[in-house]
């Protein structure tokens, strides 16, 4: 059995956000099946300073510091005809890592998380297994960029979107299995591709269900000035704005005419100026990053997803189904959750809709009480993360694992 060498295009740690969470704990498990070599980027010299927690982990890491500005990334782009998302992330130094591990290390499979990094993977015999996980359908997800913005916007999304799908269509068929994390953008892709079943699947996402935990130890906030809707995460990412400004527009007046001293907490970090605009409005609080996120969602009578562009299944509504939050979700927030409306969850088609359900959990706290139990026994039962990537030994020719990691098997952020 050889090793394994796994490519991210950001650090793998503290498992604080949503592609963080996945490849934090797919490298977790794979460690569990096999030495892993790590090449990955760093967004910051924050993100660097976590690179000794994972070198107890892997057989060895290569980290560093992505230096390619937006500009120049996009210059490059258009002198080579490639998407921006490859240049942005191009570096030799991760080349020379990779060809060099290959060349000396036993390396039997190669993991790539995030299609950016599928470009530093050469040409492997058939005796290297290459597993690319892409997660979402990001070709996908810029065509729906184009949909809107100013003309310049529109072209550089719409020329990204042409230029993504054929590289990834490339690479799926160079690699063994390609992974995405729901059935949904399996098939999305699948249709796009006419590749079939055998190599395009899905590894869902998990949730670590005793981090995530009411009654789990961390600390508390105050009790709020009126009831407290809370929506969470990174706020300089694009669906995230868009959804937490369609809310405080559209929604929280209509909240606020049945509820006038309801709160709504934006919390996650780096907040885009749109997003730090919002905090002058009547009842919105814009927090930044906070120390545990899981004392606002403990703290919240209602959590929010008004997601109106979105791929993947969302981590935001699993943490906050583990913690026994009702959950109020826009349609695609939902997509890819495998839960039951009414039950689990409230699912909303249209901004309307969510203000008023929002209002019917605000007006009914038992029944809210009662759908936030049977939202964590789902969370039980179905996406744990052992459950959830069950399926990894196997793709990568490996037994179910043993033993557990040798460092970070229980850091869960």
């Amino acid at each position: 059995m050889g090793d394994i060498l796994f490519l991210a295009h950001r650090i793998p740690y503290p498992p604080n956000r949503g592609d963080k969470i996945r490849s934090f704990n797919i490298l977790k498990r794979l460690c569990v099946l096999g030495t892993v070599h790590v090449a990955t980027f760093a967004d910051d010299d924050e993100d660097l300073a976590h690179a000794e927690a994972l070198r107890g982990m892997v057989g060895s890491l290569h980290i560093e510091k992505r230096s390619v500005s937006k500009p120049v990334g996009a210059a490059r782009a258009l002198l080579t005809g490639k998407p921006i998302s490859l240049t942005l992330f191009d570096s030799q130094g991760i080349r020379s890592f990779v060809d060099q591990a290959i060349q000396s290390k036993s390396i039997d499979t190669v993991f790539v998380f995030s299609g950016q990094m599928a470009q530093f993977v050469p040409d492997l015999g058939p005796e290297t297994r290459f597993i690319m996980d892409f997660g979402d359908v990001d070709s996908a997800k810029f065509a729906s960029y184009a949909k809107s913005g100013n003309p310049v916007m529109r072209y550089v999304h719409a020329r990204e979107a042409r230029r993504l799908a054929a590289f990834e269509e490339a690479t799926a068929k160079r690699a063994d299995h390609s992974l995405f994390v729901t059935d949904a953008e399996a098939r999305l892709f699948r249709s796009a591709t006419l590749l079939d079943d055998h190599k395009v699947q899905s590894l869902e996402n998990g949730i670590d269900c005793d981090f995530f935990d009411p009654v789990a130890d961390f600390p508390k906030l105050s009790t709020a000035i009126g009831p407290l809707v809370i929506f969470t995460g990174q706020m300089d990412y694009r669906p995230n704005i868009d959804a937490v400004v369609s809310f405080a527009t559209e929604v929280m007046p209509t909240i606020h005419a049945h509820h006038p001293h309801v709160q709504f907490a934006i919390v996650g970090r780096n907040p885009a100026p749109e997003v730090e605009a919002l905090d002058r409005f009547e009842g919105v609080t814009v927090t930044g990053a906070v120390d545990e996120i899981r004392s606002w969602v403990a703290a919240a009578d209602v959590v929010v997803a008004p997601l109106r562009i979105a791929r993947g299944i969302q981590n935001k509504v699993l943490e906050a189904m583990a913690m026994a939050r009702p959950v109020v979700a826009s349609r695609l927030a939902f997509e890819g959750i495998d839960a039951v409306p009414q039950r689990d969850l409230l699912v909303a088609d249209t901004p309307a809709q969510e203000a008023e359900l929002v209002v019917q959990v605000l007006n009914n706290v038992s029944d809210a009480d009662a759908m936030g139990r049977a939202a964590r026994n789902r969370m039980l039962e179905r996406y744990r993360w052992d459950r959830t990537l069950a399926p990894l030994a196997g793709l990568i020719g490996r037994d179910a694992a043993k033993d557990e990691p040798r460092t970070a098997e229980t850091v869960s952020v």
